[in-house]
């Protein structure tokens, strides 16, 4: 079968509401900061139900292009709407559990051999990483390289050629799961906090300790907004 004959799929409606969002702040020339109208309005001037826009907003909250404060409306954070395709995020959240099972079960055995084999030069690179992360948030970015970067300097300490073949043959998934949590409200400078305290154990040589700080911080990375987003919806046409 042609890739021009596939199946038809049928676009939910939230998913139209996205498109009209992006073209309403691209013509009105909206900036990251500014608010959006509220979900009654916008039910009203485009025809739909309340329940669509909602969930069109909750994508955009998954996608860290909004920001929904509790009685005070949704501001973007962006300075556009570059929303990601919905059956994308469908398929990564699909898979997002499996990768942090990974990790949780790789990272922590890392972060503990980490603490056993330890040279100085790793230490200085785990250090390194944490500077650049630090910068990174400092500068209103989400510190994804920084992150990156300690969490290769970990595997790299551990010094176990098979523990880093695993990780290297997860990489994308990982980074993937990296992008998810760096992106929820206030997780960079979380994640920081939550390496130095790996850190602090592996210099230590704490293995039980680094293991359980290491432990901590990936169940933290998995909670995220994506997993609690349901991507079926109500589909009336009109509130």
């Amino acid at each position: 079968m042609t890739e021009a004959l596939r199946p038809m799929t049928k676009q939910r409606l939230y998913e139209q509401v996205l498109e009209r969002l992006r073209q309403y702040v691209a013509e009105g020339g909206l900036r990251a900061g500014d608010r959006l109208p509220p979900e009654r309005d916008l039910a009203a001037r485009l025809g739909v139900s309340r329940a669509s826009v909602k969930q069109a907003i909750v994508v955009l909250e998954v996608q860290g292009l909004v920001e929904a404060r509790h009685g005070g409306g949704t501001y973007l954070v962006r300075d556009s709407l570059d929303v990601e395709p919905v059956e994308r995020l469908v398929e990564r959240r699909r898979r997002l559990p499996d990768v942090l099972e990974a990790r949780e079960a790789l990272e922590t055995k890392l972060a503990e051999l980490a603490a056993e084999r330890r040279t100085d030069d790793d230490l200085a690179a785990l250090r390194q990483a944490l500077d650049h992360m630090e910068r990174e948030i400092e500068e209103g970015a989400y510190g994804v390289e920084g992150d990156r970067l300690f969490h290769a300097a970990v595997t790299a300490a551990a010094h176990s050629s098979i523990l880093a073949e695993f990780m290297r043959s997860i990489a994308d998934q990982i980074t993937e799961s990296r992008n998810e949590s760096l992106r929820q409200p206030g997780r960079p400078t979380r994640s920081l906090a939550q390496h130095h305290a790996i850190l602090d154990a592996i210099a230590d040589r704490r293995p039980s300790q680094a293991a359980t700080a290491m432990r901590r911080h990936v169940r933290t990375v998995a909670k995220v907004r994506l997993l609690d987003w349901d991507p079926e919806e109500d589909d009336s046409p009109s509130a």
